[in-house]
């Protein structure tokens, strides 16, 4: 219980990967909003079935007014903010020439500016209180990679953004760290093997040097771990959570 009595929000968490970390921050101790666009009943139902604590908000991260409301509601609700996951993310693929306008501000509103908006508003909470965490999830693809010039250059951003958050804010007991998953197994990339009979998933199995999908609790158990007392002295650090696909 190494979060006990902590309280985080961990956004784009009604599914997937966000879904997965929320589970394990509650399993940790910590009280936890899920912040998504979309019902997340099944998710706040399935915590506190478990024991857990956790509540749902919808939220447009894009929005910096309702995630400033978030922020606030959640210090009204519980006297603070601890740990502040900015997970929720998009993805609009197409090469470089082929890519619209539409499709490269949206993926950089939603997983940029959206980032942005929740480490800016959690600091200035944080700030007040001399202490807190901020994990921002990246991707291997901030490195590059084919067919997403709008979702690396987001995702380089969130590197960015994240690591002078940390020098800016470290002198007041602020860590920001950046996750970078690799290939994780959630109801959207499981598709892939039904792509050409399995052939698309067994490609991207021979990328990763372990030999199979991460699962949401991989990555989960990261940011358990940046959020507490033992990573007091980690920040500005991107780490990758892919079996060695990420290199």
């Amino acid at each position: 219980m190494r979060l006990k009595d902590k309280v985080a929000i961990v956004t784009g968490a009604s599914r997937g990967l966000g879904r997965g970390i929320a589970k394990k921050l509650s399993e940790e101790g910590a009280v936890v909003v899920i912040a998504d666009m979309l019902p997340a009943d099944e998710a706040v139902k399935e915590i506190n079935e478990a024991g857990g604590k956790a509540i749902s908000r919808q939220v447009n991260i894009c929005k910096q007014e309702e995630v400033a409301d978030l922020i606030a509601s959640t210090v009204e609700t519980y006297g603070k903010l601890d740990i502040m996951v900015n997970n929720a993310g998009i993805n609009r693929d197409g090469m470089l020439h082929k890519m619209t306008k539409e499709n490269w501000d949206t993926v950089i509103s939603v997983d940029l500016t959206g980032t942005f908006y929740g480490t800016q508003e959690a600091i200035r909470h944080m700030r007040t209180r001399n202490y807190g965490r901020i994990i921002n999830i990246s991707s291997g693809s901030w490195l590059g990679n084919i067919g997403q010039a709008n979702y690396a250059a987001a995702k380089a951003g969130v590197v960015g953004l994240t690591k002078t958050a940390a020098r800016e804010n470290a002198r007041k007991g602020i860590t920001c760290n950046v996750i970078c998953p690799g290939f994780i197994e959630t109801d959207m990339t499981v598709q892939l093997k039904e792509v050409n009979e399995g052939a698309a998933w067994d490609s991207m199995m021979q990328r990763i040097p372990m030999g199979y999908a991460g699962k949401p609790s991989d990555v989960g158990n990261m940011v358990a771990f940046l959020a507490s007392d033992e990573a007091a002295y980690i920040t500005s650090e991107v780490i990758n959570v892919g079996g060695g696909m990420i290199v």
